[in-house]
C-alpha cells in the first residue's frame, strides 16, 4: 500500500497553549478513528504560528515562512491502497468542515504511487 502525507491547513493550530478539550475534541476523535481503521501511521499537531521561526538563506525571522490566511497546522501520514482512498479519508478531516482544508501528497519511497 502507498503512503500519503495529509497536510492540514487552518487559520492556526487547534492545539495551542490555551486550547480547551472542546477545541481539540473533533481532531482527537478523527485521529482515534484513523488509528482504529489501521490507516494512520503517524500524526503531529504543530504549535501556533507565532512560535514558528523561518530560515531563508542566511536570514532567520520570527513567524511562518509565508504570510498567509492559513498555515500548516499539522500533518499525518496514512496508508491507503490508492489516491482515491487517501482522498476519501482526508475529506473526513475536521479542518475541511471548520473553514480550513487539507492537501494530500504521496510520500516518496512510501510504496507504490498512483498518478491521476
Amino acid at each position: 500500500m502507498a503512503q500519503y502525507a495529509v497536510l492540514i491547513y487552518a487559520g492556526d493550530s487547534a492545539h495551542g497553549p490555551d486550547s480547551t478539550p472542546q477545541d481539540t475534541a473533533p481532531h482527537d476523535r478523527h485521529a482515534e478513528e484513523l488509528e482504529r481503521s489501521g490507516a494512520l501511521l503517524a500524526a503531529y499537531a504543530l504549535t501556533p504560528r507565532e512560535l514558528a521561526t523561518s530560515v531563508r538563506g542566511d536570514a532567520i525571522t520570527d513567524g511562518p515562512f509565508v504570510e498567509a490566511k492559513e498555515i500548516v497546522a499539522g500533518f499525518y501520514i496514512l496508508e491507503a491502497p490508492d489516491l482515491d482512498a487517501a482522498l476519501a479519508i482526508a475529506k473526513l478531516n475536521p479542518a475541511c468542515q471548520l473553514g480550513g482544508g487539507v492537501e494530500v501528497r504521496p510520500v516518496a519511497g512510501g510504496g507504490p504511487v498512483e498518478r491521476r
